[in-house]
């Protein structure tokens, strides 16, 4: 799997209540819950991601509740790639589940600023940022994950007999 996109970037604790606000889990729409992602903390968010983009943050991204929506809300929005320092294990178990690709590089985030432009190739574990010029190593997925993020999700891969 490989990426390329500009970065948004967040901070330390970003919680799932914020990524999506509690207000909207009455629905499970993805278009509807993409279209309050991270309201509550960037209220310019919806208005500037793009298809493709990196949404790359500090420590224990993903905190909180253990809502699905919030991986579904982040895929949905258009962001094709999460890069924390570390995630909430729980967000980071959901967004394998539902095929959001997430990758922990804790020098990586130190390094890259908004804005960047990344490459990132999952299988080979590289994170390469195309505006300061600097590459990172990260430990690719094991195959199976990789295949259920390829897929869309676990639901997906079961779906198509990949796992069993």
């Amino acid at each position: 799997m490989k990426f390329q996109g500009n970065v948004i970037k967040y901070g330390d604790n970003v919680d799932t209540d914020v990524i999506i606000p509690a207000r909207y889990l009455n629905t499970i729409d993805k278009k509807e819950l993409a279209s309050h992602c991270m309201e509550d903390l960037d209220t310019t968010f919806i208005s500037r991601v793009k298809p493709g983009d990196i949404m790359v943050a500090g420590d224990n991204f993903g905190c909180g509740s253990s809502r699905e929506h919030a991986p579904i809300a982040i895929k949905e929005s258009g962001i094709a790639l999460v890069i924390a320092k570390s995630f909430a294990r729980i967000f980071y178990r959901n967004s394998i589940n539902i095929g959001l690709p997430i990758v922990e590089c804790p020098a990586a985030v130190e390094a890259i600023a908004e804005g960047d432009t990344l490459e990132v190739d999952m299988d080979a574990g590289v994170i390469y940022d195309k505006t300061n010029g600097k590459r990172f190593e990260t430990t690719p997925f094991p195959a199976f994950i990789q295949t259920i993020m390829q897929n869309g999700g676990l639901i997906e891969s079961i779906k198509k007999g990949d796992i069993r």
